[in-house]
């Protein structure tokens, strides 16, 4: 008996080929596109090997976990590397990031995460793609968590390695990723010797082998299933447009914001400024006297299905997550998700939360 999963014939070089020109579409960008059959660790990990090595000085700017791991890779290529950290509850400046090349003018390499679903910041890329710009420095994104929740435009930004994910705002499968690879990064990977070759993680193996060829044949077979599913998301995308889809998450951030605030009572926003919160997500600190983790579980055991998570490691005493991306981003789940959260508190603390002026507060900033 046939199955409509299993049973599927070979993707051919073209099928392929045309789905990385769609979601360079999506990317507005000139540049090359590489789809990369992994989560988006796989081109993450890969670009910076790929294009660091012992001569790179790097910035790397930390407003999260992601640009944690960033530096840690950059160390292990050799780098040079000098890291500016901001408090995960606000995001960095292209002011700060012009002292950062003040004090040390010989970087020539800046790392930087578009927005940290883990902590709930986005940091204004285009202003530091201008300062990165002046400095002539290679500019590596991470811009998994923001692709379809807010602009992300590699060309216009002067990004020269840009990573996306389709699993989260994009609302697509997480076995499948791609990155945008400008000339100046290949030229960079290429004067590389530590560059992985006839590796998983290279890049350039893609290159010299794949888009130098013309793309007429794989390297290896690709994954069918994740392939297929992330063609089914771009045209999902395409079909009621990406204005649309970004507009569906800044409205969820901005209905999450207004709940919490109108709940009265254990949780406030965790990023301040509404202005450097990700559409992709809200994170909350919790002002009561519970941990995150206990009322994440509470609210979980009374609605199970609603997008909440408590915060990593030392975080999930203080923070809990609302991940309205994708299929959540909706009025029904962050209404679903703030009531639960205020109910839990209820029987955690005996607060009385303002459950109904939650929800009229969720569903007037909806509306606007």
């Amino acid at each position: 008996m046939t199955h409509p999963f299993l049973d599927l014939a070979p993707l051919s070089a073209d099928r392929f080929a045309s789905i990385e020109d769609r979601v360079a579409r999506l990317l507005a960008t000139e540049q090359d596109v590489l789809i990369t059959q992994g989560e988006a660790l796989l081109p993450l990990e890969g670009a910076i090997r790929a294009a660091a090595g012992p001569g790179t000085v790097a910035l790397n700017v930390i407003t999260g976990p992601y640009g944690q791991t960033f530096g840690d890779w950059l160390r292990d290529c050799g780098a040079t590397v000098h890291d500016l950290s901001v408090p995960f509850h606000t995001a960095v400046t292209a002011a700060q990031v012009r002292e950062a090349f003040a004090a040390h003018p010989e970087i020539d390499f800046v790392s930087l995460v578009h927005a940290e679903a883990a902590t709930g910041n986005t940091n204004p890329v285009a202003e530091i793609g201008a300062a990165v710009r002046e400095q002539g420095a290679l500019f590596y994104l991470d811009a998994v968590a923001s692709i379809g929740a807010e602009p992300v435009l590699p060309d216009a930004w002067g990004v020269d390695l840009c990573v996306i994910g389709a699993q989260k705002a994009m609302g697509g499968p997480a076995g499948v990723s791609a990155v945008s690879v400008s000339e100046r990064a290949w030229a960079r990977m290429a004067a590389n010797p530590q560059a992985p070759r006839r590796s998983y993680l290279s890049l350039l193996d893609w290159k010299e082998r794949w888009i130098d060829g013309g793309r007429k044949a794989l390297l290896h077979a690709p994954a069918q299933l994740e392939m297929l599913a992330l063609e089914a998301c771009v045209e999902r995308i395409e079909a009621v447009g990406l204005e649309t889809v970004m507009a569906r998450h800044r409205a969820a951030a901005a209905a999450t914001r207004a709940g919490v605030r109108a709940l009265g009572a254990g949780l406030e926003p965790y990023v301040r400024e509404a202005s450097e919160a990700a559409p992709v997500a809200t994170t909350l600190r919790v002002t009561a006297q519970v941990a995150a983790s206990d009322l994440v579980a509470r609210a979980l055991a009374a609605g199970p299905g609603l997008p909440l998570a408590a915060g990593g490691g030392a975080l999930a005493q203080e923070m809990i997550r609302v991940n309205h991306y994708g299929p959540d981003a909706t009025p029904e789940a962050v209404e679903a998700s703030v009531t639960a959260l205020g109910a839990a508190l209820a029987a955690e603390q005996g607060a009385a939360p303002d459950l109904e002026g939650a929800r009229r507060a969720v569903a007037e900033a909806w509306r606007q």
